[in-house]
């Protein structure tokens, strides 16, 4: 069960089912508690009307008035039958609801099934006292109840709740399945684009149909620009190597013009690493995916052990709690990881084509700051980091929430990739602060810090110094093109081996308006 799509069905499956098993728990428990409560009404209503109305009637032996009086108060089928004994403890009257359900006359020697509820008759003058007063007891009467009906009514409202909870599971993972599929047919479609351009000449490759106008399509038509500008820059690279080779036949009087064309094709080798863009793609979009896998893993987790304790008949209610609080969150960082790496991909195509289109609103910048770091949990709770946030309440930042994010993202696994030690311990400190409309924000850290040789080229596009261990350096180029070009603001960075760094980005409040294409 390795496909996401399996995974996320599973998922779905099991939380619905687990709410609709828990609403079923408790509409099952209601429903007890209101029959138990309206059986209890039932009984003490009977004897009590029994203690009132029997005495009298057996004080003058009127058998005819003590069997009307039994009679009326058998309507109710949870009374199975009803015996009256006088003051010697003999059977006076009594009456039964046999097998059909029809009361009637009970001989002296038959056993009644149901719970037996008795009590003493007593009479004074012409009223019925408790035993306490001036008193005569007449008699007892022994009333036999029944919850058959009780229990019939649980086992049909438990019967019906499997039901509801099956008929409603089938119909949301159809919902789900249809859904799924028109999320996940394109970056399939995507996905083997990609396959084939990094195992073949781009020249071999077909651009993949740009057709549709949703967000998908954007994506399309965004690959279609890396693969056009990838042809571009191989052709020029081809070119220029064919310069080269022309140059290097000539005399030592074309040393000039060979050296020029040795430049030239030192350019085009920088152009043509564009081509590490495509691969690029899956190394950035890794974490946010990274972060949802890890976050289904949790999840599956929780469940497992919320499962063998259900096996045991040994859950507790703090687990069942403390499950619900896993599944929710686990749910809200998959679909919040899902909209990073739509992100990442958008962050791309803007790279290839030198434009952008990015949804722009209002929103409150620490709390923003905080879900960021929220949703990178999963990568930090694996290192020994810590995250400082300080931040006013109330500042609205008017831009680019996305492109925001992402800045944030790419800071702080560059920190915990670059900054720490393995198994050692560090911490990352965010300070924002607002000073006539101009956001000023510190992110900081007490690591390794950077060499000198290295810190003037750390925002350059491709420079990393784990070249073949899964860098691309795009990560901080794309910070500095989103703060400087997106934001209309200023990035600045200080540091020294073995002291830190520091990452000071200046930005106005309100981020300048992008021109549409």
């Amino acid at each position: 069960m390795h496909s996401i799509r399996t995974r996320l069905s599973v998922l779905f499956i099991l939380i619905v089912s687990v709410i609709l098993g828990l609403s079923g728990i408790y509409s099952h428990y209601q429903l007890s508690r209101d029959l138990d409560r309206r059986f209890e009404q039932l009984r003490h209503g009977l004897i009590t009307r029994l203690q009132i109305s029997l005495p009298s009637a057996l004080w003058d032996l009127d058998e005819a008035k003590v069997n009307s009086i039994i009679a009326a108060e058998m309507l109710a089928p949870e009374v199975r039958g009803i015996r009256v004994y006088d003051s010697a403890v003999n059977l006076f009257t009594g009456k039964m609801r046999d097998d059909a359900g029809k009361v009637v006359p009970v001989p002296p020697s038959v056993k009644i099934s149901g719970q037996q509820v008795e009590t003493d008759l007593y009479f004074q003058g012409g009223g019925v006292s408790d035993a306490t007063g001036q008193s005569t007891q007449v008699g007892r009467v022994v009333v036999y109840f029944s919850r058959e009906d009780i229990d019939a009514a649980l086992r049909a409202e438990w019967l019906r709740k499997v039901a509801e909870v099956l008929v409603v599971d089938v119909g949301l993972v159809l919902a789900l399945i249809l859904s799924l599929r028109m999320a996940f047919d394109p970056l399939e479609q995507l996905r083997d684009a990609l396959f084939d351009l990094a195992q073949h000449d781009s020249e071999e490759v077909e651009e993949l149909p740009d057709n549709r106008r949703d967000e998908f399509g954007d994506v399309v038509r965004g690959f279609n620009q890396i693969q056009r500008k990838l042809k571009s820059v191989i052709e020029r690279r081809r070119q220029a190597e064919h310069e080269a080779r022309e140059a290097s036949r000539k005399t030592e009087q074309a040393y000039v013009e060979l050296k020029a064309a040795q430049d030239s094709l030192l350019q085009s080798e920088k152009l043509a690493s564009l081509g590490g863009l495509v691969a690029g793609v899956a190394h950035e979009i890794n974490t946010p995916v990274g972060v949802s896998l890890t976050s289904a893993s949790v999840l599956k987790e929780a469940t497992e052990h919320i499962r063998r304790s259900l096996d045991e008949g040994a859950v507790r209610k703090s687990e069942i709690t403390a499950y619900i609080d896993t599944a929710d969150e686990s749910a809200r960082l998959i679909m919040a990881n899902a909209e990073r790496a739509a992100h990442l991909i958008q962050s791309f195509k803007q790279i290839a084509a030198d434009q952008t289109s990015e949804v722009r609103r209002k929103f409150d910048l620490h709390e923003y700051i905080d879900e960021v770091i929220t949703s990178l949990h999963p990568k930090i709770k694996h290192t020994k980091a810590q995250i400082e946030v300080t931040c006013p309440n109330n500042v609205l930042m008017d831009g680019y929430p996305g492109a925001f994010a992402q800045v944030l993202t790419n800071l702080t696994i560059n920190a915990l990739t670059h900054a720490f030690e393995p198994d050692l311990p560090g911490t990352i400190s965010i300070q924002v602060a607002l000073h006539d409309s101009m956001i000023s924000l510190e992110f900081s850290d007490d690591g390794k810090g950077i060499g000198a040789d290295n810190l003037s080229r750390i925002f350059d596009p491709f420079f990393t110094t784990r070249r073949g261990q899964g860098g691309t350096g795009l990560g901080l180029n794309i910070v500095y093109n989103i703060i400087t070009q997106q934001f209309g603001g200023a990035i600045a960075v200080q540091s020294e081996l073995g002291r830190g760094t520091r990452f000071t980005l200046r930005f106005p409040q309100v981020a300048p308006v992008l021109a549409q294409v």
